[in-house]
């Protein structure tokens, strides 16, 4: 599928609309405390870059991936989400290969992620298991939760 990739538009309500599905999504898999989605105000703070993706014959936004800065060369991967109309054509795997293309390109040398333990996120787990992403232990700011799995990458030059 041919994806078009570019930085975050955050005038643009059909993003505002898209993270806030995202949000709704997360809202029943658990506790406030065990959901660490960003929303878009946090998502236009100075550390973050948040990029979308768009595809041909399809209005509005197909998906979105983030990058939180936790040190100078550790980024968290946040607001991962492909419109669920759209999943399974290769939306998430060229944002991925993006966001991470350009922590290297930054001198990035670790990208982590946290995603929900539950059966909803088990498709996520996996996805990011065939990008080479591996299970850590918590990191930055966050604590052991039974709700949450953390996985991180390290990044070699290309």
């Amino acid at each position: 599928m041919d994806v078009t990739i570019t930085r975050a538009d955050f005038a643009d309500p059909r993003l505002g609309a898209f993270l806030q599905a995202h949000l709704d999504d997360m809202e029943p898999t658990a506790p406030p405390e065990s959901r660490h989605a960003l929303d878009l105000r946090a998502l236009q703070a100075e550390h973050v870059r948040l990029w979308v993706a768009a595809v041909p014959d399809v209005e509005g936004v197909a998906g979105t991936a983030a990058l939180a800065g936790l040190d100078e060369r550790h980024e968290e991967l946040k607001s991962m989400r492909t419109d669920p109309r759209l999943r399974g054509r290769g939306i998430a795997s060229a944002l991925l290969a993006h966001v991470l293309d350009d922590a290297r390109s930054r001198g990035v040398e670790r990208v982590s992620l946290e995603t929900g333990s539950m059966e909803f996120f088990e498709a996520a787990r996996t996805f990011y298991a065939r990008a080479g992403f591996e299970p850590c232990p918590p990191f930055g700011s966050y604590v052991e939760d039974p709700m949450s799995t953390f996985m991180t990458l390290a990044l070699t030059a290309r």
